[in-house]
């Protein structure tokens, strides 16, 4: 296996199963000419059915209810840290 490292080309052996990763430079984009685009315009396209492909698309789940969540009480503020440290300790039973 090569890997690209900062001073060049890696060359690498692996006892196999191993992971392999591979970045966004590993091919190189073929580009359409414009006599094959013009082509491709004429080109039929043909339209095909799930059922085509023996696909089944019919919905297996059904929702039986939806309902929002309950609305939640609007918070308090503090005027300093140690009122927020004895609302913890006394109220939430955090600390």
């Amino acid at each position: 296996m090569t890997r690209e490292v900062d001073g060049g080309l890696e060359t690498i052996k692996l006892k196999l199963p191993a992971i392999v990763t591979t970045d966004l430079r590993l091919n190189e984009p073929r580009y359409a000419s414009l006599p094959n685009i013009m082509k491709a315009k004429k080109k039929p396209i043909d339209e095909k059915t799930a059922a085509d492909y023996g696909v089944d698309i019919a919905p297996r789940l059904k929702v039986l209810k939806t309902a929002e969540p309950p609305t939640r009480k609007a918070g308090i503020k503090v005027g300093s840290v140690a009122e927020l440290v004895n609302k913890l300790k006394n109220e939430a039973g955090v600390i």
